[in-house]
């Protein structure tokens, strides 16, 4: 039986006066690869944001209805901030490494959580990049600044400095649409393997990309979800016209 990792429900959120998101009900399922698909400025990114309070770093954002992670509202008072964000671990659209090497890039984070023995850390650097698919192409060269490494290396990185402290869920905005076709084809079959022992969630404008590698895939359309579905049913017979007329490029 499938495990519900994420329970979305009645969610609605506002930047100042604008609402981006009409109460929007989804689940999100363990040791799956959930696909957001839509136009520009539908709400994908706001919401994959609402799922680690990424949002609360914005001026004026207000939220209500209810985010659950494996049962627990994570707008709840009591909820610390820090231990949300190692669990829920993100990937941003452009590749953003620390101006730090690759080694400190990836220790971060385990720094931060208390971990300070060398020996312990570099089992984490060593097993963030094997699980990055990044550790032969970069074992040699740890010390060296991440940011000078090619963009596609760079996103790699990224991923394992989010794996680093053991999140349940990675989160990834967009995490390919800056980078060249073999980089993307590379973070691709990366993410597919990591759903073996993570929770994944990704924005993508790339229709093409939604239905090679998730296992779910969710229309959004004006700050709302059209349908939700499994992803080949939702591409081959899509139950909504909106969604019908989306994916076979009569708008957006």
């Amino acid at each position: 039986m499938l495990n519900q990792k994420i329970k979305v429900r009645d969610l609605k959120l506002w930047y100042g006066k604008f609402e981006a998101l009409h109460g929007v009900d989804l689940d999100i399922y363990e040791n799956e690869i959930t696909a957001f698909i839509g136009p520009s400025g539908c709400g994908k990114s706001t919401l994959i944001k609402t799922l680690n309070r990424m949002n609360d770093l914005v001026e004026n954002c207000r939220i209500e209805g209810s985010v659950e992670l494996d049962g627990k509202n994570i707008y709840s008072k009591k909820v610390e901030l820090n231990e949300l964000r190692k669990r829920v671990g993100m990937v941003f659209q452009q590749p953003n490494p620390f101006p730090k090497s690759i080694y400190d890039n990836i220790a971060f984070g385990p720094r931060t959580h208390g971990i300070k023995k060398k020996n312990e850390l570099d089992e984490i650097v060593e097993k963030s990049l094997r699980q990055a698919a990044i550790w032969d192409e970069v074992k040699d060269h740890l010390d060296r600044n991440a940011l000078s490494i090619s963009g596609g290396q760079q996103q790699r990185i990224c991923i394992a400095r989010a794996l680093a402290v053991e999140p349940d869920v990675l989160l990834m905005d967009e995490p390919t649409s800056a980078l060249d076709p073999i980089s993307t084809a590379k973070i691709e079959e990366l993410v597919m393997e990591l759903k073996e022992d993570y929770t994944i969630v990704m924005v993508t404008h790339n229709m093409q990309q939604a239905s090679r590698i998730s296992d779910r895939t969710a229309f959004f359309l004006n700050g709302d979800i059209i349908e939700q579905d499994m992803t080949r049913q939702l591409f081959t017979n899509p139950k909504e016209e909106q969604t019908d007329n989306y994916i076979s490029g009569r708008f957006g």
